[in-house]
């Protein structure tokens, strides 16, 4: 064996030992995370979390109970939701645009550029413009105010991680499609986008695993109610509001609520993710 392929050989089982044990510090530091939040809310994860409203009472005692926060979930699930219909579309249309067609475009340039600014920009900057443009003029907080300044979060993230992963489709799939009489908009709605439909998945799920859990936009746009409300043209209930005046109040079992809506919120992302993978892969199997 020559030194070369000694050098080569240590090496590679060098590597290959760091990305172990890489790896599971990773796995580690995940579990001792989910481990904390389930020792500091796992006492609050019961039915009344799930079924009932805040109280407004700061103690838990025989007569007074804090409650629940039933009006934030539901509020949450309306907010991701309503954010998503605007976003995911405008964020995806704009990765076409960006790679099917102003690839070579003096458009491209600035508009990717615009779009990486976007993504750094700290939410409270977009929360004050919403509070600035929706808020101000409409005379008051709502949910559609929110769920624009999510929107607003999303789409940038959308179009770019959109953009990358159709240049990761071969350009043959393109070719042959147009060879056998394919428009370019046929082309790209039955060829390309399927063919990146599971890494497309990954970045709407980023987008929204990043809007989930702001609460900045809210605070300026949405503002938060202890109501049950599905009317976006009021003030909107958020679990990311909630449990900010949760971690942040003196007492006790209000932190504690406040970490058990964190362990929730981590479990509809989860939940959320796992659905929308197990939809495009059935989809995928059914292709091929």
């Amino acid at each position: 064996m020559t030194t070369y392929e000694r050098f080569s050989r240590t090496t590679s089982g060098a590597a290959y030992s760091l990305a172990i044990v890489f790896t599971a510090a990773i796995i580690a530091l995940l579990l001792l995370v989910t481990g904390y939040l389930l020792y500091l809310g796992g006492s609050s994860m019961t039915v009344a979390l799930f079924t009932q409203l805040p109280t407004g009472y700061a103690h838990n005692d025989a007569h007074n109970t804090i409650g629940g926060m039933k009006q934030a979930i539901v509020g949450t699930i309306f907010l991701i939701g309503m954010a998503s219909i605007a976003g995911v579309p405008l964020g995806v249309l704009t990765g076409v645009y960006l790679n099917e067609y102003a690839a070579g475009g003096w458009l491209a340039t600035p508009v990717r550029f615009l779009c990486d600014v976007l993504t750094g920009v700290p939410s409270i900057v977009v929360g004050i413009l919403g509070y600035e443009l929706l808020v101000r003029p409409l005379g008051h907080y709502s949910g559609y105010a929110g769920a624009l300044a999510l929107a607003f979060i999303m789409i940038p993230i959308i179009a770019r991680t959109t953009e990358e992963m159709l240049k990761l489709v071969p350009q043959s799939y393109r070719e042959a499609a147009i060879g056998l009489g394919a428009t370019k908009a046929e082309t790209i709605l039955k060829v390309v986008l399927p063919a990146a439909a599971g890494p497309m998945v990954t970045g709407v799920m980023l987008a929204i695993a990043r809007v989930a859990g702001e609460t900045a936009p809210l605070l300026f746009t949405a503002a938060g109610s202890r109501f049950l409300t599905t009317n976006p043209n009021d003030p909107f209930p958020s679990l990311t509001v909630q449990i900010y005046d949760y971690v942040r109040a003196d007492s006790h079992d209000q932190n504690a609520m406040g970490w058990a809506g964190i362990l929730v919120l981590v479990a509809m992302i989860f939940v959320l993710n796992m659905a929308i993978r197990i939809v495009v892969a059935r989809r995928t199997r059914i292709r091929t």
